[in-house]
């Protein structure tokens, strides 16, 4: 092998080395991927965990969640009750009509409390409001912001923000308390195994 070769050669193996790293750099939960770091209004957060939402005795996939957070947890409590930035990415592996997406968030908000629900039903209501039949590929996005509430985009499309930090905490619980959608999915969000 002749000495330009060899220099070219180096030069190849750093830049494998770079192409392989960033791919590594995602994790997947049925072949939808996200990165491990993520830039949310200037902050960089970590993925916390993916969970997968199964549905009805058939146990259908219906989405891919990630979770993207400042620090690191396993403890439920502590990223419920975190007051630093959030990332919540609902990502949709199949079609899901606007009526079950919205029974889905009044039933989260309900296993919260009575009294908390509520308290917080406007709140609620509009946010119901702004989703819209989801089809597979398509992301549903909370983003929680401690001194604002939580950021809503649906299908790319920015809708508002619901302030409270009440309702920051509810949202997250949804995913994260003693009722979530399926166990398997909280587990995968905390940092388990997304299957």
């Amino acid at each position: 092998m002749k000495g330009h070769e060899i220099k070219g050669l180096w030069l190849i193996v750093p830049l494998l080395m770079v192409t392989s790293t960033g791919v590594a750099q995602d994790r997947t939960c049925t072949g939808v991927a996200f990165p491990v770091h993520t830039q949310v209004n200037g902050r960089d957060l970590t993925l916390n965990g993916l969970g997968l939402r199964k549905a009805t005795f058939l146990r259908i996939h219906v989405y891919v969640a990630a979770l993207y957070v400042d620090r690191p947890s396993h403890n439920p409590a502590d990223l419920i009750d975190s007051d630093e930035p959030q990332e919540l990415i609902l990502h949709f592996v199949r079609n899901v009509r606007v009526e079950d997406i919205r029974e889905a968030l009044v039933k989260g908000f309900e296993h919260g409390g009575r009294q908390q629900f509520e308290t917080m039903k406007p709140r609620v209501e509009k946010l119901s409001g702004w989703m819209a039949d989801m089809k597979a590929g398509q992301r549903l996005i909370f983003v929680r912001s401690p001194e604002r509430g939580v950021h809503v985009s649906v299908k790319g499309a920015d809708k508002g923000v619901i302030e409270g930090e009440d309702f920051s905490r509810a949202v997250v619980s949804i995913w994260l308390g003693n009722s979530p959608p399926n166990p398997e999915l909280k587990r995968g969000l905390l940092g388990g195994d997304c299957r």
